[in-house]
């Protein structure tokens, strides 16, 4: 369970502002259970993405314009979940690697220790509610 504070980890700190070394284990794990879930499900959706490319192959012999448009559709749907699966998979990976450096749990916009309640719903986040809202208005 995440608590409250900042998380040091890096070299030489042996315990977490806030954190006991346990609750840092407890972090590190789902960490590393939601980056293996993901790799999973990431390399499922590439081997059915593959099928998906060799049946298109195949099949392609006398498709008329709605059976074109079809499969371009899955397609593309299939490349979108490849890439939603693999950033989601980074980005558990950058958590886990934030662990280690000390620096989860802290914004990257403006440092300050993100809440726990968001770190609960989205372990892998990497920036404050503030600041996330901030970019995201930027970003538009």
């Amino acid at each position: 369970m995440l608590v409250n504070g900042a998380v040091v980890t890096g070299k030489g700190a042996s315990t977490a502002k806030g954190r006991s070394t346990d609750e840092i284990d407890q972090i590190r794990v789902l960490l590393r259970s939601r980056f293996e879930e993901l790799n999973t499900e990431y390399e499922e959706a590439v081997t059915q993405n593959h099928r998906l490319r060799l049946v298109e192959i195949g099949d392609a012999a006398g498709d008329d314009q709605a059976d074109s448009g079809s499969k371009t559709a899955e397609r593309d749907a299939a490349t979108s979940l490849l890439r939603t699966l693999l950033d989601r998979r980074t980005q558990a990976e950058h958590a886990m690697q934030r662990l280690d450096e000390g620096t989860y749990g802290n914004c990257e916009g403006c440092s300050n220790p993100i809440p726990v309640e968001r770190l609960e719903v989205f372990p892998s986040a990497t920036t404050c509610v503030h600041c996330k809202q901030n970019r995201e208005r930027r970003a538009s």
